[in-house]
This record gives C-alpha cells, sequence and structure tokens, in this order.
C-alpha cells in the first residue's frame, strides 16, 4: 500500500512573519492528518528556519528546485549537499514553471533529478503538458518524453527511490482542475509506462497530482486507483486549506 504524500510547493511567497504563521498552523492541526505523509518546500533562503520550525513533527521539508553540479562557479545555484546540509529531504525537479519560463529542457531536468538521487534527495519529478498539447491529443507522448529522458539518463530502477507529480500546465493556479478521471487517466498511463519495464517500481512509486488541487476537491482526486495525493501550490499558503488537503486521505 502506497502511503499518500502531500507536498506543499510554496513558489515565491512569504516573509518570515507569514512563513511562521503559516508553519505554526500547520503544526496546530497535525493532529488530525492520519494517513498522509506531508511536505513542505519554502524558497531556498527560508528552508533553515522552515526546518527548524518543524524539527518537532514528521513534517518534511524539500527544495524547490536543485542545481545539476555539485559546487563550482555556477552563480546563483544552489547544489544537493547543500539542501542536505540544512536538512532537506526532497527536490522539486522539472515544475512546468522552470520548464515554460526558464527554458529547462528535459535532459536537463534529468540531470538534475540525478543530482537529487546522488545527494540523497528524494526528487520529485514533475511531468505535464500545455493545454495546446492536450487539445491536440498528445498528452501521453509529451509526458512519456518527459519520463523517457529521466529513465534513460538514470534508468528505471531509479525512479523506485523518486516521486512523480503530474501537473498540466493549463490546471496550475488557473483555477482549472482536471476532472478526477482526466487525471486517472494520465497517472494509470504513467504507471503502465512504468510497468513495462518493472512491475516492482510501477507499484512503488507515488504518483501526485498537482494543478489547482483545494480541500474541496481532494478526497474526489485522492479516491483515483493510481493517485497517491498531490503537490499543492497555491492553496499550501493557506494552513486551513492545506491541512483540508492532507486530511483528505483519511475520509477516503
Amino acid at each position: 500500500m502506497r502511503q499518500p504524500l502531500v507536498a506543499g510547493n510554496w513558489k515565491m511567497n512569504g516573509n518570515l512573519d507569514s512563513i511562521t504563521t503559516l508553519v505554526e498552523g500547520i503544526k496546530a492541526g497535525l493532529g488530525e492528518v492520519r494517513t498522509a505523509e506531508v511536505a513542505v518546500c519554502p524558497p531556498f533562503v527560508y528552508i533553515p528556519q522552515v526546518v527548524q520550525m518543524l524539527s518537532d513533527t514528521p513534517v518534511a521539508v524539500g527544495s524547490q528546485d536543485i542545481s545539476d553540479e555539485e559546487s563550482g562557479a555556477f552563480t546563483g545555484e544552489v547544489a544537493g549537499p547543500m539542501l542536505r546540509d540544512v536538512g532537506c529531504s526532497y527536490a522539486i525537479v522539472g515544475h512546468s514553471e522552470r520548464r515554460s519560463i526558464y527554458g529547462e529542457s528535459d535532459e536537463f531536468t534529468a540531470r538534475k533529478f540525478a543530482a537529487a538521487r546522488r545527494f540523497g534527495l528524494t526528487p520529485i519529478l514533475c511531468v505535464g503538458e500545455l493545454l495546446e498539447e492536450r487539445e491536440a491529443g498528445t498528452t501521453e507522448a509529451v509526458v512519456g518524453r518527459q519520463l523517457d529522458a529521466v529513465i534513460e539518463l538514470e534508468g528505471i530502477a531509479a525512479l523506485g527511490e523518486a516521486v512523480i507529480a503530474y501537473e498540466p500546465v493549463w490546471a496550475i493556479g488557473t483555477g482549472k482542475t482536471a476532472s478526477p478521471e482526466q487525471a486517472q487517466e494520465v497517472h494509470a498511463f504513467i504507471r503502465a509506462k512504468l510497468a513495462g519495464l518493472d512491475a516492482g517500481v510501477a507499484d512503488k512509486i507515488r504518483i501526485l497530482y498537482g494543478g489547482s488541487v483545494k480541500a474541496a476537491n481532494a478526497a474526489e482526486l485522492f479516491a483515483m486507483a493510481d493517485i497517491d495525493g498531490g503537490l499543492i501550490g497555491g492553496a499550501s499558503l493557506q494552513a486551513g486549506e492545506f491541512l483540508g488537503i492532507c486530511t483528505a486521505p483519511d475520509k477516503i
């Protein structure tokens, strides 16, 4: 049985005061979370403070990105050993905003995935299609290509030590959400693709859904056979809403 994971991606939001309030709010409601693993991914500069504030809880902390390099003259980058040093357990790689705004390729994302694993972090590999790709009927081709880049570099077994997050780009921050059936269809495709290479990896890996998930729709999404939790954006910035999502697996 795969334990659901609910991970909050705070993106470039917050300050010390608001983040302290958010973390304290999450901590206050953690006793209601019985089933899901919970993680939060703050902006880089606040990771040490958040790790310290959550040190007496089971909540994991992750980064929103990671360099593909270990060290060196890479101004502005943050390396895996640094993230481990300050207490991170997870690293998001390949988020659609990194791909679309900053032009990060599938191959570059695969190198970041490899770096996360190499330095003891669990990658959360984001995959997903643009609206025009969905309308053109190429969702599976796009998602398959994004997965193939990682598999070709790292091998299928590496995905057994990772998390995948399916995020249809057209549903991120737009208020639009893939229906549970639409999301399940892509999650099932991902698991079947992996099963064709290694059934054990396919059965083990957690595949999260991301894209305007809210407390009101989380249980319906998470009830789908191949949806193992969520990578949560905007709703993770409100403690009550985030906790509502975290407790959704308890209601299934």
